[in-house]
């Protein structure tokens, strides 16, 4: 299990089941955020796209520094964001139940 780290930002990426979707945010509470995603109704894109499986993560202290590099990956294109996938990744897992344990979730997590 990866240690998380309650006084961090994360910058995350998301996809569905069969991985054709990427979805890029940041956070303050990483397995809130996606719990979050998880339980969401069909009107977010995240809802509409069953976006809640983490493939990738990182951390920085500071808020400004994750808003910024959020923005950047954004801007990438998808095999740019697949190939910075794969330097923590390699095999695409989907690392939900590795990170946060049990999954899926039975409740969200209060932040």
């Amino acid at each position: 299990m990866h240690f998380i780290d309650t006084r961090c930002y994360y910058v995350y990426i998301l996809t569905n089941q069969n991985k054709t979707v990427l979805y890029t945010r940041v956070t303050n509470s990483l397995q809130q955020r996606v719990t979050e995603h998880y339980k969401v109704g069909l009107k977010t894109f995240a809802g509409k796209y069953n976006t809640y499986w983490l493939l990738y993560f990182e951390a920085t202290k500071y808020i400004k520094n994750a808003i910024a590099r959020e923005k950047e990956i954004k801007g990438w294109s998808r095999q740019k964001k697949m190939d910075l996938i794969n330097t923590m990744n390699p095999e695409l897992k989907f690392l939900n139940e590795e990170v946060f344990g049990k999954w899926p979730p039975e409740e969200i997590v209060h932040r």
